[in-house]
């Protein structure tokens, strides 16, 4: 479960995030939504401990984010828009060393990395230096670095990114199967179409605000939207994609 409550970072006199209070119960999938800069990155990074609150609260998997941030980390799994990684490492040392800060029984950790590997095709590359492959590889592997530990909570930050379609089309089955099982899942995207698809919940933020949460099908319906790309355009007051099109085109042919 997460609880936020107020939640608020300001960043010398500008507020990223404002006084955000919001829910995510076990067993959904809620995408959290945004333009660039709407406060998104920042909310993720107090929910996970990477960043102190100026204001308000949080709870993760039952423990305060503040107080008890160990806590929090041991129960999370968290897969960044843009994750560092040792390269100079195979993927079998590296989800060793990931297991290893868990705790993990070294057995345990081996199978269920050799499980992961093979669920994303790549067991026949464990030995090889990660410096060689591509980003959707790398990719892979952060996210068997993020399930290994079996945590309770999951907050993904464009997980499909590099991805090709059969690996998206897993990630997305298994993030279902997750929910299933009573996890935890905060999913941040860009991808309207994936969103929609698989999230059980919408909250959208604007200038670190929420705006409106819903199922997709509500949100539509509440905003009186053709679809959800159009009612995120019109929550978040960004011109029509066809209109902007239009007048860029337009302006063209004056040159």
């Amino acid at each position: 479960m997460i609880r936020a409550i107020d939640l608020t970072k300001r960043f010398e006199d500008k507020a990223a995030v404002d006084h955000l209070t919001l829910t995510v119960y076990p067993g959904e999938i809620v995408g959290f939504l945004g333009t660039n800069g709407a406060g998104k990155s920042t909310t993720v990074k107090m929910l996970t401990g990477m960043l102190q609150p100026t204001e308000g609260t949080a709870e993760v998997a039952g423990y305060d984010v503040q107080r008890d941030p160990m806590e929090v980390k041991r129960r999370i799994g968290y897969i960044p828009e843009s994750g560092a990684m040792y390269e100079t490492l195979t993927p079998s040392e590296y989800l060793d060393f990931v297991a290893s800060l868990y705790h993990l029984d070294p057995v345990l950790a081996e199978s269920r990395f050799f499980d992961l590997l093979d669920l994303f095709g790549i067991l026949d590359a464990k030995d090889q230096r990660m410096a060689e492959f591509s980003k959707g590889m790398k990719q892979k592997i952060l996210i068997a670095s993020a399930l290994i530990h079996r945590p309770d909570v999951l907050f993904l930050d464009e997980p499909l990114n590099g991805l090709d379609a059969n690996a998206a089309m897993i990630v997305k089955e298994l993030l279902k199967r997750l929910a299933e099982q009573g996890k935890t899942i905060f999913f941040c995207s860009h991808i309207l179409e994936v969103v929609e698809r698989i999230c059980t919940r919408i909250i959208i933020i604007d200038k670190g605000q929420q705006i409106i949460s819903g199922t997709a099908k509500s949100i539509v319906e509440d905003t009186d939207s053709a679809s959800l790309e159009d009612a995120f355009s019109r929550i978040t007051g960004v011109r029509d994609a066809a209109d902007l099109t239009t007048d860029f085109l337009a302006a063209l042919d004056r040159v």
